[in-house]
């Protein structure tokens, strides 16, 4: 049951970050390209300003890119630490006499409990992200 909710989870996160992919960072990307092509049709530039310019154009999109990294991450470490909370309980559970089959009872209940909490996270953080992103990609134009 556990692994239901896990699985849930993993494929809500992966739709969020493939919808902002789509409809945030592809346009980015698209700019930034469209920007270094300009850098290099700049012929009157040396290689020095050249570079400098398409590392500008790259700027905004590794911004994007880092910001919902490390989203994701925090995201990732908070379900990391409910879930050890979880694992603390059921050895508490175990080590007050109770049978096994009971901690891994609680253990489950408490797990599903954290895929659930950290599921009803997700659409506050894809709002935060897209907003983010808009913001990010206005500074590009």
């Amino acid at each position: 049951m556990a692994e239901e909710y896990q699985s849930r989870l993993q494929n809500a996160v992966d739709s969020m970050v493939k919808n902002l992919e789509r409809e945030n960072i592809r346009k980015m990307q698209g700019k930034m390209f469209r920007c270094s092509a300009e850098c290099c049709d700049n012929e009157k530039a040396s290689m020095q300003q050249v570079h400098g310019c398409i590392e500008r154009c790259h700027a905004p999109l590794a911004q994007a890119q880092s910001l919902v990294t490390s989203e994701l991450e925090r995201f990732q470490d908070r379900l990391g630490r409910c879930t050890m909370h979880c694992n603390d309980i059921a050895k508490d559970f175990l080590d007050s006499g109770k049978k096994e089959s009971q901690a891994r009872a609680q253990l489950e209940s408490c797990v599903m409990k954290c895929a659930e909490d950290h599921m009803n996270l997700i659409p506050s953080m894809t709002k935060k992200l897209k907003d983010s992103l808009v913001e990010a990609d206005r500074k590009t134009s």
